[in-house]
């Protein structure tokens, strides 16, 4: 039979109603949930910005650049919270990703044998599953005490710059630095991982064939034709750091006082709402609404972002 002959019979057959049933229904459910989504985003967001239009037109846009975190004389302020958000999330992102490509490389590149790379594989799928609050235990009573003399001796060395001027007295924002870092390190692994075992096996074999080095094909070819893949994976952990609460709340030492050490207590807009929402009342819930809206614009932004940077560096193969 020929391929004329073929197409001319799909040509000729007539779908049953049945199948033409069950397509269309496919297709309203589909645009059915893919609506729910956007639709539940837009409730949130309106919900947050009328619960925040009290504290909008009270404070305006000073709410943003004062720390000053009063509820007894109604002053409010989030500087403190959005430096801390800010700080923490990005200082998380460059420790958290040399760490996290370096092991994606080393677990597909075959350094070791394909048992171990499983067992590793595995491991670091399984750090990814650890709830927070128990990474916020932790943190608490192993990581934090075990830091404490490296930061005594950054307080020391280091305490003339105004990011070490503080002598560490427990928790604090580089404790929370640092678990974010744990926290993030297993997504962009397994991304940058996933990323990395998509690129086609023709690139690995042409770069091979013209005499390059092991390294000079991971960073001169695999690595840029994972780019786009490895880039969504850092900021989605972007925006993952931005948003964690619990394991952060338990370590920063949740301070409104603003300073630049790293070493002293700090606060996040995550750790602020999760500790004062439960006992808000009257204007601290808009302002309480007000920063949550802030993190929100936060968010938006780094996935806008994200979305921008994975197109530009996104390679097309033919």
């Amino acid at each position: 039979m020929t391929q004329n002959t073929t197409t001319d019979l799909f040509r000729l057959r007539r779908r049953p109603w049945t199948e033409k049933i069950t397509d269309q229904s496919f297709k309203w459910l589909a645009t059915l949930l893919a609506s729910l989504v956007g639709l539940v985003l837009a409730a949130i967001l309106f919900t947050v910005l009328a619960g925040s239009r009290s504290a909008m037109s009270s404070f305006g846009l000073g709410f943003l650049t004062t720390s000053n975190w009063n509820p007894v004389t109604n002053e409010y302020g989030a500087f403190t919270a959005i430096y801390g958000t800010l700080v923490t999330s990005l200082l998380s992102l460059l420790i958290a990703v040399p760490l996290g490509v370096g092991t994606a490389i080393f677990l597909t590149e075959n350094f070791i044998p394909v048992k171990g790379r499983q067992i590793l594989g595995m491991m670091v799928e399984l750090l990814a599953a650890i709830p927070s609050v128990v990474l916020g235990l932790w943190a608490i009573f192993v990581m934090e005490p075990f830091l404490r003399p490296v930061l005594n001796s950054l307080y020391v060395t280091l305490g003339w710059l105004p990011f070490f001027s503080t002598e560490p007295q427990g928790p604090g924002m580089a404790p929370a630095i640092l678990i974010l870092v744990v926290m993030i390190l297993p997504i962009i692994t397994a991304i940058a991982r996933d990323s990395l075992l998509q690129v086609p096996t023709e690139l690995r074999q042409a770069a091979y064939g013209i005499g390059t080095s092991r390294w000079g094909a991971i960073f001169q070819v695999i690595l840029p034709a994972a780019i786009s893949g490895i880039t969504g994976g850092v900021m989605l952990s972007l925006g993952r750091a931005m948003g964690e609460t619990m394991a952060v709340t338990m370590i920063i030492g949740n301070s409104n006082n603003f300073s630049l050490s790293l070493l002293a207590p700090g606060n996040t807009i995550s750790s602020m709402l999760a500790n004062q929402f439960g006992e808000a009342d009257g204007s601290q819930v808009s302002s309480l609404m007000y920063a949550a809206f802030v993190l929100m614009l936060l968010t938006l932004v780094v996935n806008v972002l994200a979305q921008w940077i994975v197109r530009r560096l996104s390679l097309r193969y033919t």
